[in-house]
């Protein structure tokens, strides 16, 4: 029996499709292991009472209702408030200037945009102990810095003080992202037509004009994006704040990764921690669907 060109090729096509399966299994069997089965497990024990020693008991909303009663929790998610929005809006800032700098013509541009990646390639954990030695009360570069200015007399506990430490964070966090959010922005400056900004010169156009009419619209999707992106990643960052201050001093620093994990493994209350798990994904969800339907619009 003959089989037709169309039974061939329908043929093909539901290989190929097995084969893009089998090739997608490893991903999915991964992703399963590491991130659906621990995400369904948390929000089970969300609605439980478990300590790791005894079996889980189901208590309903009991968790949610006693973290939102708790003062701690909302004092932790203002701190997070202010930590994003402190931390995006100076990493999109700088970023931006900083792109804007490597995006001109000069001898060793180049190199500098090299040496403009290392915070990216260093460790977070790296970066957040090099960051404390900066602000470190006794023998601190900063301090030490400001001391020969005649800025201050006497060295200052930086990291003791509220206010000192959510700067450090916020600095360190700064550090770290710049040269992301740069590499965003100096992609989006390279597309841009030189011409306009020429043209904008000859006008009599200062950097500001410049800056307002013709770079920012043009960088308009890239600032979303990164912004976007800045938001959902300093809502999940952790480990250079605990490695920098603990989530303190006196919880100020205590965003919401943190008290999850003092409420896990300083505590043991797995029910409450997952519960103020959820919580926290409530927080991210809003950017990162924005994000998804931004990048998928043109798909």
């Amino acid at each position: 029996m003959r089989v037709s060109a169309h039974a061939r090729s329908g043929g093909l096509k539901a290989g190929e499709r097995r084969i893009g399966w089998l090739f997608l299994l490893p991903a999915l069997v991964a992703f399963t292991a590491v991130i659906a089965v621990p995400f369904v497990r948390a929000l089970s024990y969300a609605f439980t009472r478990y300590d790791l020693v005894t079996e889980p008991q189901f208590i309903g909303f009991a968790n949610f209702q006693a973290l939102l009663a708790a003062p701690e929790i909302l004092g932790a998610f203002i701190t997070t408030a202010i930590y994003v929005v402190a931390a995006t809006s100076g990493t999109v800032l700088l970023g931006l200037g900083w792109a804007i700098l490597l995006n001109q013509n000069f001898k060793g541009r180049t190199a500098l945009r090299a040496f403009s990646l290392l915070p990216w390639v260093l460790p977070s954990t790296v970066s957040a102990f090099i960051w404390g030695w900066v602000f470190n009360s006794r023998y601190g570069v900063l301090n030490a810095a400001l001391l020969e200015l005649g800025v201050i007399e006497f060295p200052t506990a930086w990291l003791s003080t509220s206010t000192g430490a959510m700067a450090a964070v916020i600095i360190t966090k700064v550090w770290l992202s710049i040269p992301l959010f740069m590499s965003f922005f100096l992609a989006g400056l390279q597309s841009m037509d030189r011409d306009q900004v020429d043209a904008a010169r000859c006008d009599g156009a200062g950097n500001w004009a410049i800056l307002r009419d013709h770079i920012l619209p043009h960088l308009k999707p890239v600032l979303l994006v990164v912004i976007v992106l800045g938001v959902i990643g300093n809502l999940q960052q952790f480990d250079t704040i605990y490695a920098l201050t603990g989530g303190g001093p006196v919880r100020a620093t205590t965003v919401l990764s943190v008290e999850v994990y003092r409420r896990a493994f300083d505590q043991w209350d797995i029910g409450m921690a997952s519960a103020l798990g959820v919580l926290w994904l409530a927080t991210i969800l809003p950017p990162a669907y924005f994000y998804l339907r931004h990048l998928l619009r043109g798909v």
